[in-house]
């Protein structure tokens, strides 16, 4: 792999001089998880010019020393602005976010929209007070993290699950590889927790359950159904990117037309070919058709 100083960007697509005239959005992430994000920030924006920047090469984030971490994404996010000139940054991304969101808004004039995990409305939302936070081995042991906690869980109990390979799964289930379920299933396992009821609240031998995990990696999304399917009883899994969609919408105000100026495009830094299974899901999300093609 080559260093983070080397490494060239790969933009899959042309930026033309109507394109360059619209609101642009770049929505950053560690590889693919941050297309959950995307999603819904081109439902809440339609006429903006989207771009989605995968920092593939040094992914995945969870396993990076902090040190190299922060230097590699304020390298990353140097060039991805100077050449896209954003509106706003998205960084799609639990790890990167936690790490690194204060030197990206000391470094850089462009507002970011940050990816936290969604504590405060999942103990609001809890009624078995037991929530699990589900995240990368970094994300779990923030600082940041445990901080949201003690701020925000309202009574809950909240267990912190680290998946070292969650992630990773992901992005191999959308491009096309086999994933098995036993595996999917271990990692989330430690999510769903029993306790025995408080005296005095109710039938006897009642049980307490988790009822609410928190996706707090922009990848486990990609997953969501088989996590449904997996859970050993019914939770509710939460997805922080409509709430990013909104904060978007709070800084940059509401559509001004119902259409793009153009697709939306991609750049990898890694250069490597598209799997066709990945070129499919890009297309699904209204990229153009030739998003396989790197320049």
């Amino acid at each position: 792999m080559r260093g983070p100083s080397t490494l060239p960007l790969i933009a899959i697509f042309a930026i033309s001089p109507a394109m360059a005239a619209a609101a642009t959005i770049l929505v950053f992430d560690s590889g693919l998880g941050g297309l959950t994000v995307f999603r819904e920030v081109a439902k809440a924006r339609p006429d903006a010019r989207l771009v989605y920047a995968a920092d593939d090469a040094f992914f995945p984030y969870g396993r990076r020393d902090e040190p190299a971490l922060i230097a590699r994404v304020l390298e990353v996010m140097a060039q991805l602005i100077a050449t896209h000139e954003p509106s706003l940054v998205v960084i799609a991304c639990n790890t990167a976010s936690t790490l690194v969101l204060p030197q990206l808004r000391a470094r850089f004039d462009v507002p970011f929209v940050g990816t936290v995990p969604a504590i405060k409305p999942a103990c609001a939302g809890s009624k078995s007070k037991l929530v699990s936070v589900l995240g990368t081995e970094a994300t779990v042991r923030r600082e940041y993290t445990r901080t949201l906690i003690r701020d925000f869980a309202q009574g809950c109990a909240v267990t912190l699950v680290g998946s070292p390979r969650l992630a990773e799964m992901a992005e191999a289930a959308l491009k096309g590889e086999f994933v098995p379920d036993a595996d999917i299933a271990a990692e989330i396992a430690s999510c769903f927790v029993e306790t025995p009821a408080e005296a005095g609240s109710g039938v006897l031998g009642e049980r307490k359950r988790t009822d609410t995990v928190v996706l707090a990696c922009t990848h486990y999304p990609l997953l969501l159904d088989r996590l449904e399917r997996l859970a050993p009883w019914p939770v509710d899994f939460v997805d922080p990117a409509p709430a990013i969609a909104r904060r978007v919408l709070d800084l940059l105000g509401e559509p001004a037309a119902e259409k793009p100026p153009a697709p939306p495009f991609a750049v990898f830094t890694s250069g490597r070919p598209l799997a066709p299974p990945l070129t499919a899901a890009l297309a699904r999300l209204g990229f153009a058709a030739n998003a396989a093609a790197g320049i």
